[in-house]
């Protein structure tokens, strides 16, 4: 179960990956003039980030890898504090992003640039975060935790329904995940005949 249960925490941090370079690159097409502003895909967008690291991934992170691990081991203690110090970041960030798009989408003066610097922020947080989880404390799970921790914890994690994979995925995830790929795919022409 351990392998089953850190492959569902890594997909997860893949898919949202992917979803943050998703905004990432169609905010810098807008700023580049490439493409205009599909407010109803950003929207999406922050919902996502807002609904599913919020309010599914985040929770289960602390509630089962977390405490698991503080039973197991207080190695693990300072990079957990951080880590939940990032999760309340990351909320706020969140919040930002979500206010930041409303503005913009009204069109109020210097909203796209808030934006820009809104969606930069919740990057520069988010990415390095699930990268501290996964060279750091993943390690330490894998040393100290039972096999029965990881069947409980590959578990919650399996109610998730990553919407890259899942069947039972929310359909608004995984529509919204669809639309990002074939927007952000590298197999799209640049314009200059590369492919």
């Amino acid at each position: 179960m351990l392998n089953s249960a850190l492959s569902i925490i890594c997909d997860e941090h893949r898919s949202l990956a992917v979803v943050v370079q998703g905004m990432q690159y169609l905010v810098g097409e807008y700023a580049r003039g490439r493409l205009a502003p599909d407010f109803g895909l950003l929207r999406a967008i922050v919902t996502y980030l807002d609904e599913f690291p919020q309010k599914r991934h985040h929770p289960k992170e602390e509630a089962f890898l977390f405490e698991r691990l503080r039973l197991r081991t207080r190695i693990a203690d300072p990079i957990i504090a951080e880590l939940m110090r990032q999760h309340v970041d990351d909320a706020r960030l969140v919040t930002e992003l979500h206010q930041a798009l409303e503005r913009f989408e009204s069109g109020q003066d210097g909203g796209f640039v808030e934006f820009d610097k809104a969606v930069a922020a919740y990057a520069e947080g988010i990415l390095p975060h699930m990268a501290l989880e996964e060279a750091s404390l993943l390690p330490l799970a894998c040393r100290h935790l039972s096999g029965e921790d990881w069947v409980e914890i590959g578990a919650a994690f399996g109610t998730n329904g990553d919407p890259r994979f899942a069947a039972d995925a929310d359909a608004d995830f995984a529509g919204l995940f669809r639309r990002i790929v074939d927007l952000a795919s590298p197999v799209k022409s640049s314009g200059n005949g590369t492919s």
